[in-house]
C-alpha cells in the first residue's frame, strides 16, 4: 500500500556533511532556500579535515585529502571563503630507481637548473625540453575545461571544437594515456613522473583500453587552468572551516551525530532511531553505492554501477627532522617541498598494476611523499617548529581494495606499512624509522590508513577517494539535457533526489564542485 504523501518541512535535506554538502548548503542559503545538512559523525567535513592523529602531540594533520587544484576561485569568491592556497616552488623530486644517488629536481623558480637535473638523471640533455613541452601542450586543455566545471555541461563535440587541437583530443579522450607518454617523452622515469597523475587513487595502467587513467590524468592536469596543486594554510580542515562557517552564515542547519538509514524518492529521509525529514528535494554528499542502499532501504531502486574501489594507502607521520636522501647534491629541504616520486618510472607503474592484479602487494610499491609543513609549518605547534620536526605523508599507489577486502585488518595494515617502509627507505640515506617523532607514551608518530579504513571511518565504500569511477567532464553528444539535474551533472533514476558529492559529474578531490552544481541544479528546479 504506498504512504501517503509528507508534507515537506525543508526545501532542501542534505545526506552527509562533506565538503560538498557544506558548499551546497551555503549556496541554497544563500538563495533563501531552508536546508538541513545531515553527517552521520560527531563533526563535519568527511575527508577535508585536519585532525591531531596523536594523543598529547600538537600536530593537525590534513588526514585524507591533503592538497587543493580543482576548487574554482569562483567558489572561494563567490562565498566569500577566508582560505589561503600556497605554491610550492619545487614541483617534484624523482630519485632514480636504478641509481637513487641522482634524481630529477623539477624547480619552477629554475628553468636551467632543473634541465641540468634532467641531464644529469636520464643522461639525455633534450628530456627536460620533451617534458616541458609535454605540460605545455596540456595548458590549452587546461584552460579550455577547467572554466566550464562551473557550468552546465557541454557536449562532447563541443569539447572538441573549443580544444581545436584534434591530436590532442585523441591522446587524452580516445586513446590509452601510455601512448601519449611514449611519443612525448623518451625515458622511462620522465614517463612515470608524468603518468602517475592519472593513477591517483585509481587502479589502472598506462594502456588501460577503460582510459580510467585518461579520466583521472585529465583532472590532476586542468585544475585552476595551470594544473598546479596547492597546500591550504591551515590544513585542509581550514578550508572545512570556512565552507561550514559560509553555510551557517547563509542560514542553512547543520546537524551532526544524524546519521540516515533510508532516503525514499518523494524526499522523506529517516534517522537512525525513526525520526523523518521531508524535502522538497533531497541532495546525497555521500557516494552513489550508499545512497543506493538508503534507496533500497526504502523499498526504491537506487544508481547502477560497478562497486567503487580505491586504490591506495596513506601513512601519515610526524619526524623528528627530514631525512637526508641519497643524492648528496639535493638538501632534505628540496627533495620533500613538492611531490617526492618514489619508484614510480613508467615500467614500474606497470609492473605494480599486473602484480596487484594477480592479487600481490607490489614491491617496491610506487608512492607519493608529501611534507605539508615546509610549505605550511602553521599545522605545528611552537614547540614543534622550534624542534624542526616536520610532517611526511606517503601515498601508496596500485592498491585495490580488493587486496585487503575480507583479511584481517591489522594485518593488512602492516603489511602495507611495511612495503611503504621499504620503498621509502630505498631512497634514504638513513632509514625513515630513525626520524619518526615519539609521543610522550613512547609510541611512534605514525599512522597508516587503508581502503578498509575510509570504508569504516568516513563511509567510503571500498575506500574509493572518488566515490566510484571517475567520468568526463562533459556530456555525450547524445545524452537527454532535458532537465536541471542532467545539466549540471546531478541527476539520479528519482527527480527529487540529486548527487552532490564526489560521485557527481566532475566530483572527485577537494574542488566543492559537485556541492555547486548540485546547488545551481536544485535552485533551477525549485524555482522553475
Amino acid at each position: 500500500m504506498p504512504r501517503a504523501a509528507s508534507p515537506h518541512k525543508h526545501d532542501v535535506v542534505i545526506v552527509g556533511g562533506g565538503h560538498n554538502a557544506l558548499a551546497a548548503a551555503a549556496y541554497l542559503g544563500r538563495a533563501g532556500l531552508s536546508v538541513v545538512v545531515l553527517e552521520r559523525l560527531d563533526h563535519v567535513g568527511g575527508a577535508a579535515v585536519s585532525e591531531r592523529p596523536w594523543a598529547g602531540v600538537d600536530a593537525r594533520l590534513s588526514r585524507y585529502s591533503y592538497l587543493v587544484s580543482l576548487l574554482p576561485r569562483q567558489i572561494i569568491d563567490e562565498l566569500g571563503l577566508r582560505v589561503d592556497l600556497r605554491r610550492r616552488r619545487y614541483s617534484s623530486y624523482t630519485p632514480d630507481p636504478a641509481n637513487p644517488s641522482r634524481g630529477i629536481l623539477v624547480d619552477t623558480a629554475d628553468a636551467a637548473a632543473t634541465a641540468r637535473s634532467f641531464a644529469r638523471t636520464t643522461d639525455d640533455p633534450n628530456e627536460a625540453t620533451r617534458f616541458a613541452r609535454f605540460y605545455e601542450r596540456l595548458g590549452p586543455a587546461a584552460r579550455a575545461l577547467f572554466p566550464t566545471t562551473t557550468e552546465p555541461l557541454m557536449r562532447r563535440s563541443a569539447v572538441r571544437r573549443q580544444l581545436a587541437d584534434d591530436e590532442l583530443w585523441a591522446d587524452l579522450a580516445e586513446r590509452p594515456l601510455g601512448g601519449m607518454m611514449r611519443s612525448s617523452l623518451e625515458t622511462d622515469i620522465a614517463r612515470g613522473i608524468a603518468l602517475t597523475d592519472g593513477l591517483i587513487g585509481t587502479f589502472s595502467s598506462g594502456d588501460d583500453p577503460s582510459l580510467r587513467q585518461n579520466r583521472c590524468f585529465l583532472y590532476h592536469v586542468i585544475g585552476g587552468g595551470t594544473g598546479d596543486w596547492d597546500v591550504p594554510v591551515g590544513g585542509m580542515g581550514r578550508v572545512t572551516a570556512e565552507l561550514e562557517r559560509a553555510a551557517r552564515e547563509a542560514g542553512a542547519e547543520l546537524r551532526t551525530d544524524a546519521e540516515v538509514t533510508a532516503v525514499a524518492p518523494d524526499g522523506e529521509v529517516t534517522l537512525a532511531g525513526g525520526a523523518t525529514l521531508n524535502g522538497r528535494l533531497v541532495l546525497s554528499g555521500v557516494g552513489p553505492a550508499v545512497l543506493a542502499r538508503l534507496l533500497a532501504s526504502a523499498g526504491a531502486d537506487g544508481p547502477d554501477g560497478q562497486a567503487p574501489e580505491g586504490a591506495q594507502v596513506k601513512v601519515n607521520m610526524l619526524l623528528r627532522r627530514l631525512p637526508r636522501v641519497r643524492d648528496d647534491r639535493i638538501a632534505p629541504e628540496a627533495a620533500f617541498a613538492g611531490t617526492l616520486h618514489v619508484n614510480e618510472t613508467m615500467t614500474q607503474l606497470d609492473a605494480a598494476f599486473a602484480t596487484a592484479s594477480a592479487g600481490g602487494i607490489p614491491d617496491p610499491l610506487p608512492a607519493e611523499i608529501y611534507c605539508h609543513s615546509l610549505t605550511d609549518p602553521s599545522i605545528l605547534s611552537a614547540e614543534l617548529r622550534m624542534a624542526g620536526a616536520q610532517t611526511l605523508t606517503l601515498f601508496g599507489l596500485q592498491v585495490p581494495h580488493r587486496l585487503i577486502a575480507g583479511t584481517d585488518r591489522d594485518a593488512a595494515r602492516a603489511a602495507l606499512l611495511a612495503a611503504a617502509t621499504r620503498t621509502l627507505d630505498s631512497v634514504l640515506a638513513e632509514p625513515i624509522a630513525d626520524c619518526v617523532y615519539e609521543a610522550a607514551d613512547g609510541s611512534p608518530c605514525i599512522e597508516t590508513r587503508t581502503t578498509l579504513d575510509l570504508e569504516d571511518s568516513l563511509g567510503m565504500m571500498g575506500g574509493d577517494i572518488f566515490h566510484g569511477a571517475l567520468s568526463w567532464p562533459w556530456a555525450d553528444d547524445d545524452e537527454p539535457l532535458d532537465t536541471a539535474a542532467a545539466r549540471w551533472g546531478v541527476g539520479t533514476l528519482h527527480p527529487r533526489i540529486l548527487l552532490c558529492g564526489s560521485g557527481a559529474r566532475r566530483g572527485g578531490a577537494v574542488s566543492g564542485l559537485g556541492g555547486h552544481n548540485a546547488a545551481m541544479a536544485a535552485i533551477e528546479s525549485l524555482r522553475g
